[in-house]
């Protein structure tokens, strides 16, 4: 049995005729970009997670870097994040001309709130929060930071879609929500999309003429934007999958449920949920000491895997002028080293899950 550590046609198979009719219904309508697949998108995800106003853009990591511009963070500023997410999250920052400031992770996998207080300065002008894996940061305890020190807050909600802390969607905690919906995350799309999400009224309106090379009416530019719309046939997709996240959501977590009660191995570290928050396992990640071994093993009986993410930003090419070298996150360096996502999609059988947990039970 091959099982691969994704499969985005099983969840494209689930809802076939409607993905299909909702792709001719946008072809033949004749309008293809900012139209009412957008506007309608738009309202319905802002709705989903709680927030006032939602703005489709090209990408999750338009979300980002545009936020930090659109707040008026760049050169001197610093940015706290934590030293172990995805490099996209800290392009969001540096992309600005701004400064990461990393901070260690919990045992969560995202950014310890107890660690961010010692590394605020008066160059200190945001906290970018990242929801790894799925799950809520500790967001009673980072608010508050924010409140306190006067700083904006940035939530990095690529693979968060519909987590929450506190009963609380991730994105509507700090300024701006940044949401990425390329086809592997929890809501999807089939191809390149992302959001924001804000209860800030100007944010939004600031967006929407940034996206739209920092135009309000056609020809007359307020500001020097981009371009970063959210195609219709996208908007379209992501309402379809929209209309389906509360079942979507209750398979993940199923079958988190099932790796958790079956995976009995001592070499083998588990996820865990803190305490207040819920996860929506866009992927669910091991620990092992012995991962090079394991993933040899796990390959010659056809289980795909993958490692998020096996270089931390600090030690990245592209970071190298900060100065960091080896040693100085060793907390997210260990994880670079250990961590392992395993199987984990909408559509995964329960033969298949089987199979996974058996095998890495005899690792």
């Amino acid at each position: 049995m091959k099982i691969m550590p994704n499969r985005l046609d099983r969840g494209f198979y689930l809802y076939q005729k409607e993905f299909e009719d909702k792709a001719l219904e946008v072809l033949r309508s004749g309008w293809y970009v900012l139209g009412n697949e957008v506007k309608c998108f738009e309202e319905e995800f802002a709705n989903y997670t709680g927030a006032k106003h939602c703005v489709g853009l090209a990408s999750g990591l338009d979300a980002l870097w545009i936020a930090f511009r659109i707040l008026g963070i760049g050169k001197g500023d610093e940015v706290i994040v934590q030293s172990n997410t995805y490099i996209a999250s800290v392009m969001g920052i540096t992309i600005n001309g701004a400064t990461p400031v990393f901070v260690e992770p919990d045992e969560f996998y995202n950014i310890d709130a107890s660690k961010i207080e010692e590394k605020i300065t008066d160059k200190t002008k945001a906290i970018l929060v990242v929801h790894l894996y799925g799950q809520s940061c500790k967001m009673d305890e980072v608010v508050a930071l924010t409140k306190k020190y006067h700083l904006r807050l940035v939530e990095d909600c690529a693979q968060s879609h519909g987590a929450k802390f506190n009963n609380q969607m991730t994105g509507t905690f700090g300024d701006i929500g940044c949401f990425s919906f390329y086809p592997s995350k929890n809501l999807g799309a089939f191809g390149d999309a992302g959001a924001i999400v804000t209860n800030d009224e100007k944010i939004a309106e600031d967006f929407r003429v940034y996206r739209n090379y920092g135009s309000e009416k056609r020809y007359y530019n307020r500001v020097v934007g981009t371009n970063s719309r959210l195609d219709e046939i996208q908007a379209g997709l992501l309402r379809v999958r929209l209309s389906h996240m509360k079942e979507l959501t209750e398979e993940k977590i199923a079958i988190a449920k099932r790796y958790d009660e079956g995976l009995h191995n001592s070499k083998i570290k588990l996820p865990t949920v803190r305490e207040g928050a819920t996860s929506i396992y866009h992927q669910y990640v091991i620990k092992c000491s012995e991962r090079e071994s394991l993933i040899q093993y796990l390959t010659e009986k056809e289980i795909g895997t993958i490692i998020h993410y096996p270089i931390p930003p600090h030690l990245s090419e592209a970071y190298a002028y900060l100065g960091y070298t080896t040693g100085d996150f060793p907390i997210a360096e260990d994880y670079a080293d250990t961590v392992l996502s395993i199987p984990m999609y909408n559509g995964m059988t329960e033969e298949e899950q089987t199979f996974v947990i058996n095998a890495i039970n005899k690792f």
